[in-house]
């Protein structure tokens, strides 16, 4: 069965822009956070096209403000040169001070990493779904491919018992 397409952390009503699908892999997720994203002009036209590289974006506090690396938005290609912004700068991410208080114990604390996971529109509001999560080593990333795989021949077989019950006439 083919995995579906849904994207899992843009709520809904939300448009998706880019999501980061290695996060799920690396990276053991705790906690997922809605941010909002500081953003020029030309830079929210640009988001609108597409044309922006989540991938190997990470967020970091710095003297108790949330600022977002590596987030590669291409320049608008109707903007002149004047309003264009440099595509790899860092970014401001928006929210509560309580809640960056919080986050950055937790990082402090259990050795966590924020790692963005979706960039979308909430209306006309560019928002960020970052996540509190934990690095995954490869020996975690097999042991989870070995359980999926696992749970799936259980399933097939499952499916395969029941399929013979029913060609015998036997509920």
């Amino acid at each position: 069965m083919a995995k579906s397409q849904k994207p899992r952390d843009v709520p809904p009503g939300a448009s998706l822009v880019a999501a980061n699908r290695r996060a799920r892999r690396d990276y053991e997720i705790i906690e997922t956070l809605e941010t909002g994203l500081v953003l020029q002009g030309s830079e929210v036209k640009s988001l609108r096209e597409g044309s922006v590289q989540i991938a190997e974006s990470w967020a970091r506090i710095d003297r108790g403000e949330l600022w977002l690396h590596n987030l590669h938005i291409s320049a608008y290609s109707h903007a002149s040169a004047a309003f264009r912004s440099e595509p790899d700068r860092v970014r401001k991410l928006l929210a509560h001070r309580s809640e960056i208080q919080r986050l950055a114990s937790r990082i402090d604390q259990q050795r966590l990493t924020l790692v963005p996971l979706a960039l979308y529109f909430v209306g006309s509001r560019a928002k960020i779904a970052l996540a509190l999560a934990r690095g995954r080593s490869r020996a975690d990333r097999r042991r989870d491919i070995a359980e999926r795989d696992a749970a799936a021949e259980a399933a097939r077989s499952m499916a395969a018992a029941k399929r013979r019950r029913s060609r015998n006439g036997r509920p």
